[in-house]
Parts: C-alpha cells; structure tokens; sequence
C-alpha cells in the first residue's frame, strides 16, 4: 500500500568511521530534504553534523556520550524535534554483505534479522553494527518499517566463472565465493548513465569506485561480469587500511613464524595495511599526496595504490572485449586529479585519454577529444538508491 504523502524516508548508511544519514520526502522521486553526517562515529571525538537540502546548518555540535549507537540517538532526538520522526514511512539500511541468500532489498523481518546475524562472520566490520542499527529503530519506532539494501545484490548476475574460486567444489556450493561491493554506488551510477547517454550506459564500462573502500566493477548491458571484491571487500584493490589482493601462503606464513590468530591477521589485512601500512603515516590519499614530495614511503603507498588500480583496469578491458568508458566515484575518485591521471597514463593503447585541463578541474567528462573512449567523473550516491528501493518497497513506483 502506497505511504501517505507528506511522509518520509530515513536513510543508514554507516562506514567504518563514519555514519551517513538522509531524510527522503516520500514522493515517486524521491527528494532529499536533510543530509546527515557523523564523523568519527563510536568515538569520545564524535560530531554530527546536519544540513538542508540547500546545505544550509541545521545542527553542528557532538556527540553526546560514546556509548553504542549514541549517534543513533543523537539523529532521533533531533528527528523527533523537528517533526521528522513522526513521518517516517519506512528507513532504510545499507547492508554491505547479503550472503548466498540476499540477491535483491529485503524488508526486515525476524527471521531476516536471524539470517543476518548467520551471515554477520562473512563481513564482522560492518554486518553487526548494521543489525544493532536496525534494533535499535525496532526498539524505539516498532510501526516503521526496515528494508535491507544489500551492496552485494547487485552483483548477483556475475557469471558463475567469476563467482568462482579454484577451490574444492564443495565449498563454492556452502556459499564460498566472490559476491562483489559496492552495488548500491553502481547502481547509482548506472542510473545517471542512463539519464544522460542512455546509449553508453548499455556498452562496456569500467566503474572505479575509489575511497577508503576502493573497488572497480565491469559492467556490460548494465549487468556486472567482474569485480575486484570478491567473498569480502578485503581482495582486490590497495585500500585506506584494507591490503587487497595478497598470496594466500603469506597468511599461513605469518601464522606460522608469528604465531599470529586469526583475530590478530583479521586486524593486520583489514585495520593495518593498505596505504596505511605502506605509508606508516596515514590512511588518507590526501595526506598521501601532499606528503609524497617529500615522504619515499607516502609516494611509495600512493604509486602501489595507482599501479593496482590500472592493472585492473586492463584486466577488465580484456574481460569486456574492449572498453566504452572509464568512470571515476567515490571520495579519491571524484576529488583526486592526481590519482586519475597517473591510473589512466599509458592506457591509451585501450583508447583511454585524459584532457589535463579537464581533468584537474574535476569536470564531469575528462577524457581528451582524441580519446576513443571516454572518461568520466560521476558522483555516487548510495543514499538515494537506498531510498528509492524502500519507495519501491512500501508501495511507491521507482523510476
């Protein structure tokens, strides 16, 4: 049944230092009317900050108190004040893994909530948080519906010969295989393909979200056929504090000459490596960048971290038959000039060009003129993804 008009659409989305929040109105297209957002989130150095749709301050402050889901409680009292909480038609979660099970958004149910905590080991940075999130709404707005938007859904349609693993048979069949992230961002992103060139948006395209999580997703008639995260968002890419792809028997030789637990090297790949392992300084490119002239270890971290990102990007061009467009998003991908120039030199072989000028200025298209294939720069934006399928959902049709 459709929700009434003049309700509302609450957005979760949280990272792993940050918690992102929208409010929807609940209209057949949905439209954000507050932005919310948690910096440093579990920490005694929280802050909320929250925003109308012409970012106009509505509060700034922090957090008070750093018990669980104290931002969670901070963003209902305000909701609540401000006659938000009240018209609420339904929230929606982002859920980054959704197991062999979860292929599509899925209404929060008891037994869903179940499956989830089933599934929570396959993704412990972010799964137990997500369903302590969707407790707590449960707990304090029982009548509101919860949906699960799942990141892994939309890589559902990979061909079997990417999902798999050389691995004894048996365990690809007890779900041990590659399910892919970042879906909701490339969801989005195909989205704004289609309003804009809706003839590129059906051709072979390489999408590279780059952030703290960085991934890259080849997509052909809109459907993904690859993608560099695989059964967890660890492989694949140089991340923030993630190590990407890394021989296995490393892992086992470490456990050997260390005596390290499996708790230990959970922390050493997901919480040490990456370009803050590199570095030894810091997880943020932009750091990186400003330190690298003057700092071997930062240009060392952002070189790997480039040089991985193109090899993929020539992986997927030979996986696709070619390429149509390279498209940039996410935090590094849309804000670093620097990243996107040294990923794409010397990939002009595979039609791939950069206009500097362009390029510098963070323009929407940055490929040259002279570049068969075209390059570009496209903000993602999970939230509204994740409110349109909670429309959908309750009832309202979706474009």
């Amino acid at each position: 049944m459709p929700a009434p008009e003049n309700q509302a659409i609450l957005t979760i989305n949280r990272g792993s230092g940050t918690l992102k929040a929208g409010v929807y109105e609940a209209s057949a297209e949905p439209s954000l009317a507050v932005s919310i957002k948690v910096d440093r989130a579990g920490t005694t150095e929280a802050r909320i900050k929250i925003t109308d749709a012409s970012d106009k301050t509505l509060l700034d402050s922090a957090i008070e108190g750093n018990k669980a889901n104290s931002d969670l409680a901070t963003i209902l009292k305000w909701l609540t004040k401000n006659g938000y909480a009240s018209r609420l038609a339904g929230i929606g979660h982002r859920l980054v893994h959704g197991g062999p099970r979860y292929t599509e958004s899925q209404r929060i149910t008891p037994e869903v909530l179940s499956e989830l905590g089933k599934i929570a080991q396959l993704d412990p940075d972010h799964t137990p948080q997500a369903i302590q999130n969707i407790r707590f709404f449960a707990d304090r707005l029982p009548h509101t519906p919860q949906l699960g938007c799942f990141d892994t859904a939309f890589h559902a349609c990979l061909p079997k010969v990417a999902r798999m693993y050389a691995l004894p048979r048996k365990l690809y069949d007890e779900g041990l295989r590659r399910y892919g992230f970042h879906g909701l961002s490339c969801e989005y992103i195909l989205q704004q393909l289609r309003a804009t060139d809706a003839a590129l948006a059906s051709r072979r395209l390489i999408v590279a979200h780059l952030g703290n999580g960085a991934s890259m997703t080849a997509v052909h008639n809109g459907k993904s056929i690859d993608t560099s995260m695989g059964f967890t968002p660890l492989e694949g890419l140089v991340m923030g504090t993630r190590s990407g792809d890394i021989d296995p028997a490393a892992v086992i030789y470490l456990q050997e000459r260390d005596r390290m637990s499996p708790r230990d090297i959970d922390a050493l790949l997901n919480k040490q490596s990456g370009l803050l392992g590199v570095s030894g300084t810091s997880s943020d490119m932009r750091d990186l960048l400003d330190r690298e002239s003057r700092d071997d270890r930062a240009a060392e971290a952002v070189a790997l971290f480039c040089y991985r990102a193109k090899k993929y990007v020539g992986a997927y061009a030979a996986a696709l038959g070619g390429i149509d467009a390279l498209i940039f998003a996410g935090g590094i991908g849309e804000n670093a000039p620097q990243v996107r120039e040294r990923i794409c030199a010397g990939l002009e072989f595979l039609g791939l060009e950069i206009d500097p000028a362009l390029n510098e200025s963070n323009a929407p298209v940055i490929s040259s003129a002279r570049s068969r294939a075209k390059i570009k720069v496209i903000k993602t934006d999970e939230d509204i993804v994740i409110a349109q399928h909670v429309l959908a959902v309750i009832g309202h049709s979706c474009p």
